[in-house]
């Protein structure tokens, strides 16, 4: 089975460099025309199933690579982004925000552990290879998501991880 991994395109917190997380923002102009490139760089990929999460900016993005494929799309809520809780919404500079982030194993405040957000993707990562194995699958999610299944098909160093952030509208592949 081959994975497609996409990150949605750009939002007005995207490019204020705030943290996003599980707040819904559409995208921008700019993420829009992302969404766009997107969608014909996957039209030849021979996508079978498209899988996002329902927050409005995988949404948007999503529905681009839609209308270039004709492939539905289907929405599962655990590739919604990590909730960072008290976080959302701040410059994702500040020190109290990293040291934070390097405590995996605790949650934000008002929000998810990085245990959280690793058990709900890995399930449905186990979920997608026993439903489509012989199939090409897209996944369009969000920055933590996205490094947290490369995290699946890779062992990182925990600074690896935590400075792994994929740009707007980046794909990657996987084989399962």
């Amino acid at each position: 089975m081959k994975l497609y991994v996409a990150r949605h395109g750009q939002t007005d917190w995207n490019s204020e460099n705030r943290v996003c997380g599980s707040t819904n923002r559409p995208l921008t102009d700019l993420g829009k025309e992302q969404a766009k490139a997107l969608a014909e760089n996957m039209k030849d990929k021979g996508i079978d199933v498209i899988i996002a999460s329902p927050m409005m900016r995988a949404m948007q993005t999503a529905g681009a690579v839609s209308l270039a494929t004709g492939i539905p799309v289907m929405m599962d809520d655990r590739l919604r982004e990590h909730d960072y809780g008290t976080f959302e919404g701040i410059d994702r500079t500040k020190d109290e925000y990293w040291q934070q982030k390097y405590q995996f194993a605790a949650k934000f405040p008002q929000g998810e552990s990085l245990f959280d957000l690793a058990q709900r993707v890995y399930n449905l990562l186990d979920d997608v290879k026993k439903a489509y194995p012989d199939k090409t699958v897209l996944l369009v999610c969000h920055g933590g998501v996205s490094r947290m299944i490369k995290t699946y098909f890779e062992d990182m160093t925990n600074d690896e991880f935590f400075h792994y952030s994929p740009e707007n509208a980046f794909v990657a592949e996987y084989e399962m």
